[in-house]
């Protein structure tokens, strides 16, 4: 399919308020997209379902499903990226305006305060903390705005969903939940933000490595009953926008006896978007954030997609086909860098990880620096 006839077909669906989602992975050309044939609302109910999901930041809420069996698969092999992006400009990123509203900034510092306060007095030893900024925009047209964020950030997840009965939200992340192909799995451990300047050559504090520690460590821990190894990977600093992240990969092998669900049970939310420990920093957000995250830090990507992959060898002949072998893959990333479309305004949710050490004034600004990743393609 063409790229034309691609997003004709999407905004179609749209335009008849038919459940759908565009996406493509990060690193490729390929657009995939799932068009569910009537405005029914699915859920999960152990994660043994095929087709694209979307879960909220609370796991005790219901995970949407759009399933692959009463959907239409289409995709447009190479979206053309436009060499003028923003991702690689930096002049044109420092222009966009900042707007800071002085109420919301002042409710965020004394967030952020009294979660510096609440680790001081070991309720927990790290919690993220975000807030959400609205941007009136009149003519606010999806398509549109997902193929800026497919010109402009080739190495994220790169996604627009819609259900008439949620709601449209739309995302370029940077962070993979998880990966598994079979019984092999692998996850990505992101935390530490600072802007991008050109290099990676970048002095980290204390506080963004040791952040980076308590995720890392936090996966490890809670999936040491369900695995037969790790491997864990060298810490590196990785580019996502604007923006430089420090990032871990572990992979393992899954035991026979585990299943999908009790990986995602343990695992989300994960350090990086709740904190640790998961259940009184996840308490702690819900209690006093002035919000309802929705989907925001929630997870979302293909579930049990079967994928075929012939045997390692140079040569492709009718044998090797014969030995190919069928696999169910999912891939999961973690809601960020997102918004959700909502009555002609772009509601822009962001935060970051608090540690003992933070300066609440440090964590305001590196908000703003994160909203600038959606605010520069609308």
């Amino acid at each position: 399919m063409i790229s034309d006839e691609f997003f004709e077909r999407i905004d179609t669906h749209y335009q008849d308020q038919l459940p759908f989602v565009a996406y493509r992975k990060p690193n490729d050309t390929k657009v995939n997209g799932l068009l569910q044939g009537n405005d029914n609302l699915y859920y999960t109910k152990d994660f043994t379902e095929k087709g694209f999901v979307f879960s909220p930041f609370d796991a005790t809420e219901k995970t949407v499903l759009i399933p692959n069996e009463t959907s239409e698969v289409i995709s447009c092999p190479k979206f053309t990226i436009i060499p003028e992006n923003l991702d690689n400009n930096r002049e044109d990123i420092q222009a966009l305006p900042k707007i800071e509203l002085v109420e919301s900034k002042d409710f965020h510092i004394n967030l952020v305060k009294q979660g510096v306060a609440a680790i001081k007095n070991s309720e927990f030893k790290k919690v993220v903390l975000s807030r959400q900024e609205t941007v009136n925009i009149e003519e606010a047209h999806p398509i549109s705005i997902f193929k800026n964020l497919l010109n402009t950030y080739a190495s994220a997840f790169v996604y627009c969903w819609y259900h008439p009965k949620v709601g449209l939200w739309l995302g370029a992340t940077p962070e993979t939940l998880i990966k598994i192909e079979g019984k092999r799995f692998s996850i990505m451990a992101l935390a530490g933000t600072q802007d991008y300047t050109g290099h990676l050559e970048v002095a980290w504090q204390e506080k963004e490595l040791q952040e980076q520690q308590f995720v890392t460590d936090f996966i490890i821990d809670n999936l040491k009953p369900s695995v037969e190894s790790f491997t864990v990977s060298d810490v590196e600093t990785v580019k996502a926008g604007n923006l430089v992240h420090l990032k871990t990969m572990i992979s393992a092998q899954l035991k026979s006896e585990t299943n999908l669900q009790h990986v995602i049970t343990a695992l989300h939310p994960t350090p990086a978007v709740c904190g640790l420990p998961k259940q009184s920093a996840k308490q702690f957000i819900l209690k006093h954030e002035n919000y309802n995250r929705e989907f925001y830090t929630g997870f979302l990507g293909e579930l049990n997609l079967e994928i075929t992959k012939a045997p390692r060898s140079g040569r492709r002949n009718i044998e090797n086909r014969a030995y190919a072998i069928t696999k169910n893959s999912t891939q999961l990333y973690v809601n960020l860098r997102c918004m959700q479309l909502k009555n002609q305004t772009a509601i822009i949710y962001v935060g970051g990880g608090i540690t003992e050490s933070s300066n609440a004034e440090s964590e305001w600004e590196e908000t703003v620096s994160k909203s600038l990743v959606i605010k520069n393609i609308l």
